[in-house]
């Protein structure tokens, strides 16, 4: 078995994702679709500027025109040019013409002056302020140059990403095909909401939370539902899944002792490894490969899928998905408001909320209850407090690493 799936003892956050990243490809099929349909799509093709933006000399202001006289101040109006209009006419030394913003600059222009700083009677416009040459005029390539390279491969497209490219002409894009993820739950115990709960059953929230998750995401999502703990059902969902999507993620099931039928099906169509990671909470963790995708399996306590997946899993969907590596940027430094009390050997991702005090530094305050089965602690939290897996107890007032949530 591979070394990446074969993991008997902690493995550390950092480990666990550099082995995940090392083993999977990102995605090769791509499309051509349109610009208004490419949200949140990853670029397959680099995107280069056919035109200077802006794609000529234009006013940045409201104003005159002039044609700079060095021996007076008053200059004669010939004429008005709005946004998308040309004067032919260059202007002489000693002429203005009344421009808006945005409308291009005449021949012979050397500033244009604002309108709040001239006065206009009949067709003589006197300036009242010192003349700056080459003022309030936006220059031809100023923003972007023909020929430059504007968005790279990888690149995940953004509400203002669409602007840009709309101001280049671009409507055509060559982008990565959308991963398709399939969703399970495994467990006898696991109910919908809205029916009935059996004497020791509980509603099922992890499914929610991923769906909407990889939705947020931008990738196509295959709910499977909350499938029985009988292996006929857990390889029928497997099977179905890997035919279907780029990749499975599972929640339930991964514990120690408690994933017979997982594990003897996984064993049978993939490579997968079972692994123990050094994060608290979410120990128990699964990934491997399957024929036709990867499989991630979760651990079953809703805090605890969740920081899995968000650890762990979202940088592998990300790399997957052909953006590349992503570099931590959402991390700060805070001061503690309360003591946290932890022992070393893992990881410690306490749900808390940070807020900036009135010199404009982040403090945060740990919640109480910080149990891998209260998801009320993620809901009413903002950030993680990251704890190194050497360390040890926190005192209040100490300097500590917080993870924003995105």
């Amino acid at each position: 078995m591979n070394d990446c799936f074969n993991a008997s003892a902690l493995l550390s956050v950092e480990d666990a994702i550099e082995n995940i990243l090392s083993t999977i490809k990102p995605i090769a099929q791509h499309e051509q679709i349109s610009l208004f349909n490419s949200l949140d799509r990853v670029l397959a093709k680099e995107l280069v500027s056919n035109i200077n933006v802006p794609i000529h000399d234009n006013s940045a202001m409201d104003g005159y025109a002039i044609c700079y006289q060095s021996s007076a101040n008053s200059y004669q109006l010939i004429g008005t040019v709005l946004a998308g209009e040309y004067f032919e006419q260059p202007l002489r030394p000693g002429e203005c013409v009344r421009i808006m913003t945005g409308a291009p600059i005449p021949k012979g222009c050397d500033a244009v002056i604002m309108q709040e700083n001239a006065t206009k009677v009949g067709n003589h416009v006197t300036i009242n302020q010192k003349i700056k040459m080459a003022d309030n005029i936006r220059r031809a390539g100023e923003d972007i140059t023909k020929g430059e390279t504007v968005l790279t491969i990888g690149h995940k497209l953004t509400p203002v990403d669409l602007g840009l490219l709309a101001s280049l002409g671009i409507e055509q894009l060559t982008v990565y095909k959308k991963l398709t993820v399939a969703v399970f739950s495994t467990g006898d115990e696991l109910t919908l909401p809205g029916q009935p709960l059996k004497a020791g059953a509980i509603y099922e929230s992890n499914r929610p939370v991923l769906i909407s998750s990889l939705q947020k995401l931008a990738f196509d999502v295959i709910d499977l539902g909350i499938i029985k703990d009988t292996k006929t059902a857990i390889k029928d969902a497997f099977l179905k899944a890997d035919q279907a999507a780029d990749v499975i993620i599972s929640s339930g099931g991964v514990s120690v002792g408690d994933a017979d039928y997982t594990k003897e099906v996984l064993n049978d169509i993939g490579e997968i490894g079972f692994w123990k990671i050094a994060m608290k909470p979410g120990k128990p963790f699964a990934f491997g490969k399957l024929p036709n995708s990867y499989f991630f399996g979760l651990p079953g306590n809703p805090v605890s899928a969740m920081v899995t997946f968000m650890q762990l899993v979202c940088p592998a969907l990300n790399y997957l998905s052909a953006q590349p590596r992503a570099k931590q940027t959402n991390k700060l430094t805070a001061i503690t408001t309360t003591a946290i009390k932890k022992r070393p050997g893992r990881t410690d991702l306490q749900r808390a909320i940070a807020t900036i005090d009135n010199e404009g530094f982040y403090t945060v305050s740990a919640l109480p209850y910080q149990g891998s089965g209260v998801l009320t602690s993620m809901s009413k939290a903002n950030c993680f407090i990251v704890l190194p897996a050497d360390s040890a107890n926190v005192a209040e007032g100490s300097r500590v690493e917080i993870e924003m949530f995105k």
